[in-house]
């Protein structure tokens, strides 16, 4: 019988498909990536979210200079990485989750995430502009378990700020999931970085 902790840690990995997450955490909490789980995610995908961090983390750094051009804003395309800190049960610098997002001039947004389809993968919030470059962005998603079963809404909320060349966001996020009578199941927090995609942006710039 699986313990309290083990409870959680499993429907964080079901709600959100965090292989990573799980199997970070199966050392410490003897919990396994086992057969219900197994096809959330494959070595190649977590290898895949390595990658992406490691190029968000370089594409952050390198508009770390210079200064925003005339009209730059959050507006556009962009490819995301949630990185776990502070979160408690998962250690520091995981990357949870990774996508694409993309942000509407009308202030909504939508992300597709690398979570498995069958847990819901897509996802809408709505933005707005709190400085001359920051924002805040209120986001909702419904999940559901592998089986279609629905787990609950989950609420994203993310604090980001424009990099000076107007390519790179960085900030912070916390995710809330709850189940379907309103009771708070997981409480997640991180930082968030990402950079923007363009006409020109190559899938190696990405992975």
């Amino acid at each position: 019988m699986k313990s309290p902790v083990k409870k959680v840690i499993h429907a964080v990995s079901v709600a959100f498909a965090m292989l990573v997450v799980a199997c970070f955490t199966a050392v410490n909490a003897s919990a396994q990536c086992g057969a219900s789980d197994g096809h959330l995610a494959s070595n190649t995908a977590t290898a895949m979210l390595l990658r992406s961090a490691a190029k968000a983390s370089k594409a952050s750094a390198a508009q770390a200079g210079g200064v925003a051009p005339v009209g730059a804003a959050i507006v556009g395309f962009w490819h995301v990485t949630f990185i776990s800190k502070g979160t408690g049960f998962i250690p520091d610098g995981t990357v949870v989750d990774m996508g694409f997002s993309q942000w509407h001039s009308d202030g909504t947004e939508i992300l597709n995430s690398s979570r498995p389809p069958a847990t819901s993968n897509f996802c809408l919030g709505v933005w707005e502009k709190t400085g001359p470059f920051s924002y805040q962005l209120n986001h909702f998603a419904l999940s559901s378990d592998l089986n279609g079963n629905m787990v609950g809404p989950a609420n994203i909320r993310e604090n980001v700020t424009l990099g000076p060349q107007g390519t790179t966001y960085t900030g912070t996020f916390s995710i809330d999931q709850y189940d379907t009578s309103g009771n708070l199941l997981v409480h997640i927090v991180g930082e968030v970085k990402a950079t923007r995609i363009t006409v020109d942006t190559k899938i190696s710039d990405i992975l």
